[in-house]
Parts: structure tokens; C-alpha cells; sequence
């Protein structure tokens, strides 16, 4: 915890320093992006965009999970969205998982969760899992760009996400971040493949 705490005296040094930009953002904000991901420290959504302070809205779940539109039953997720796409007028959603995902890993895998229920349960809210021919592989990049895919699918069942899209002021995307190399590919519809950004 030392290194993040001689950090936090450092930044606000340098936020004082930037006392316009920062002051900025007191005012409000007005992001481009919804950039939902997974929760995984490894995944760091502003160095992989080069965004800046304001420019993205996040949803971070374990697993990049977009749990289904449900009326009668809020969730933190689904009010992010709403929020992210109604009052902030987003233009963009994001949805970007990531190679070595232990959550994608896990369902593919069928693990036991049992010692770990709400993860156990969160997950299965994800059911079915992603489609994968081979579970033994370490990146499990094919489940987690199908996950994403069906991710994107739930997306599309928000009535504020369905209006906005079919009036032409939001576009989704579906990211696949690669973590040992940096490199990102982009789901192309019409090719319906993941391929470099």
C-alpha cells in the first residue's frame, strides 16, 4: 500500500499544478465512451485508450458480465448504462474483454466455485458459457471474444440502448485486449471475426 500512498501526495501535487484542467472537470463531466470490461487489475481502460480525466464512463464487472434488462430488478450495472447512455449521452459503448480471463476461464472450464458462491453465481448469471473448442488454452481468446459478443447481445435489450441506436446516436463495439502484447482487435461485423484495430 506504501507505493499507492507516496503516489496519492504526489498527484495531488501535479493536480494542483493542472489546477485548470482538473478544475474542469469539478464542473461536470461529458464523456465520449462506455468502456465496459472486466474487473481485472491488468485491464486498465484509460492507458489502453490514452483517455483522459472525463473522456471515459466505466462498467467494470468480474468477467465484463452485462446482466440481462430487467424492469423489476435494479442493478449497479444496469444503472450505469442507463446512466452512461440517457443522461450522458454517450456516443459509444465499448465492451472489451481480455485474453487470461480467470472468469471466461472458469465457466469454459466448468471449475468449482463453490468456495467462492457469489462469484459462483455471478457467473452462471452469464449462463450459457461462451462457446470454446479448446479449454486448455491459457488465453482463452475464443470464449472471451464470444463472450464479449453475447455481452454485446444484452446490451442490446436495454430500451435505452435500443432507442438511441435506432435513432442513429450510439454505435457498440466489441474489443478484445490481449495482455501480454498491448494489442487490441475489434469485433468487424461484416467479416465476423475479431482483427487489429
Amino acid at each position: 500500500m506504501d507505493q499507492f500512498t507516496s503516489h496519492v501526495r504526489a498527484f495531488r501535487d501535479q493536480a494542483a499544478a493542472r489546477a485548470d484542467e482538473f478544475g474542469r472537470l469539478a464542473a461536470g463531466q461529458s464523456p465520449h465512451a462506455l468502456f465496459i470490461t472486466c474487473s481485472d487489475s491488468r485491464v486498465i481502460p484509460s492507458l489502453i485508450t490514452g483517455a483522459r480525466p472525463g473522456e471515459l464512463f466505466e462498467l467494470r464487472t468480474a468477467g465484463g458480465i452485462v446482466p440481462r434488462w430487467d424492469s423489476g430488478r435494479p442493478s449497479g450495472e444496469a444503472a450505469t448504462v442507463e446512466y452512461a447512455v440517457e443522461v450522458l449521452g454517450v456516443a459509444d459503448v465499448v465492451v472489451c474483454g481480455h485474453s487470461h480471463c480467470g472468469a471466461v476461464g472458469a465457466m469454459v472450464r466448468r471449475e468449482d466455485l463453490s468456495s467462492v458462491p457469489a462469484v459462483r453465481d455471478w457467473l452462471e448469471s452469464s449462463a450459457p458459457p461462451p462457446l470454446f473448442r479448446d479449454p486448455a488454452a491459457p488465453d482463452v481468446a475464443e470464449a472471451v471474444q464470444d463472450h464479449v459478443l453475447r455481452q454485446l447481445e444484452r446490451l442490446r435489450e436495454y430500451p435505452c440502448v435500443q432507442r438511441r441506436i435506432a435513432a442513429g446516436e450510439l454505435r457498440l463495439h466489441g474489443w478484445f485486449y490481449v495482455v501480454d502484447t498491448g494489442a487490441v482487435l475489434v469485433h468487424r461485423p461484416h467479416d465476423d471475426a475479431f482483427l487489429p484495430l
